[in-house]
C-alpha cells in the first residue's frame, strides 16, 4: 500500500518538477503537467491517510502525513494563483516541493525501518 503511494508521489514529483521549472523560468505553467501533478499527489496522500487510519500511528508516518498536508495546501494555493493567471510567488513555488520532498523522505524512512 505504501509502496504504491511512494511510486505515485515520485510520479507526481516528476510532473511537479516540470511545473516548477516553468515557474522559475517565468514561463507559463504547462497545464497538462499542472492538471496531472495534483490529482496523482492527492491520490497518494489519500492512500497514506487510509493506511494510517487502519491503525498505523507511528510518529514518522504521522510526521510524513502532516508535511504532505502542508505541501498540499501550498500546492492548492499555487494552483489557485495559477488559475487566476496571476504571477506565482517563486518562494512558495520552492517551499511547496521542499515540504513534499521532506515528507517523502520521511515516508520512505518509515517504510524501510
Amino acid at each position: 500500500m505504501l509502496i504504491t503511494a511512494i511510486i505515485l508521489f515520485i510520479i507526481a514529483a516528476i510532473f511537479g518538477l516540470i511545473v516548477l521549472t516553468a515557474i522559475l523560468k517565468d514561463k507559463p505553467t504547462p497545464k497538462p503537467a499542472v492538471f496531472t501533478h495534483g490529482p496523482i499527489a492527492a491520490t497518494a496522500l489519500v492512500i497514506v491517510i487510509i493506511y494510517a487510519a487502519m491503525g498505523h500511528m507511528h510518529p514518522l508516518l504521522i510526521t510524513s502525513i502532516v508535511l504532505f498536508v502542508l505541501a498540499a495546501l501550498g500546492g492548492l494555493t499555487l494552483f489557485m494563483i495559477d488559475m487566476k493567471k496571476r504571477p506565482i510567488p517563486k518562494l512558495l513555488a520552492i517551499l511547496h516541493p521542499v515540504f513534499a520532498v521532506i515528507a517523502l523522505v520521511t515516508l520512505i524512512i518509515y517504510v524501510l525501518q
